[in-house]
């Protein structure tokens, strides 16, 4: 995965670059707005972190210049704790996500890794009716899922949850961001209902299939 981190505050960077290395993160740092500009039309990144007080550019003005070219790349804004104008602006301004100041990098990786663009393992084109992941393939239309010489069909929670996880094939998934992708966060937090149904699919799929991460969360790793 590679990171485009534009961000002006040296403190910052070093906290978020030194964080993402230790997690085998390629991160690549811009300390103005025209710079983060220009690599993020010109390079290959799976995600932008983008601070809004940026020099020469500030990060609104970098994010609307980015999507007037069409570009898809997705964009996690860092915004001030008490501004929520500044979140607002820049989540209909098209970023697809913010972090707050100041912020723990747990937070920001489990927003990274949730927000970049999909694992090469895991594919669905504009209009397809299927998700291949690893050894899955989820049939969109009929709601089963094909995983070695069976076929399951899945109940509709079973297969939402699969999806968001073939989605983000062998990225780690907090039981917080399963929550607001597959209950849109009609459970509390504290609820154990993505175990629950994380071991149905363990029952249906095999143990081996969906890994826990202690203390972060669960990857399909199929």
């Amino acid at each position: 995965m590679r990171v485009l981190l534009a961000e002006d505050e040296s403190r910052i960077v070093s906290f978020v670059q030194k964080g993402l290395s230790a997690e085998g993160i390629a991160v690549t740092v811009a300390t103005d707005g025209a710079a983060a500009l220009a690599l993020a039309l010109s390079e290959d990144f799976d995600v932008m972190v983008l601070d809004i007080g940026l020099p020469v550019l500030d990060g609104f003005t970098v994010l609307a210049r980015l999507r007037a070219t069409g570009s898809e790349l997705p964009v996690i804004v860092l915004t001030a704790r008490d501004s929520a104008q500044d979140t607002i602006r820049g989540l209909t301004g098209g970023a697809d996500d913010y972090v707050a100041k100041p912020f723990s990098f747990g937070e920001l990786l489990a927003r990274i890794r949730l927000r970049a663009r999909p694992d090469p393992g895991s594919s669905a084109g504009p209009g397809e009716l299927h998700i291949t992941a690893g050894e899955l393939r989820l049939d969109l239309a009929r709601r089963q899922v094909a995983f070695g010489d069976a076929i399951h069909d899945l109940s509709a929670r079973e297969f939402a949850l699969l999806r968001v996880l073939a989605e983000h094939h062998r990225q780690v998934l907090s039981r917080t961001q399963l929550l607001e992708h597959v209950w849109d966060m009609d459970f509390d937090p504290g609820s154990n209902v993505v175990d629950v149904y994380i071991r149905y699919l363990r029952q249906k799929l095999g143990a081996q299939a969906i890994e826990t991460v202690r203390g972060m969360g669960y990857r399909l790793v199929t």
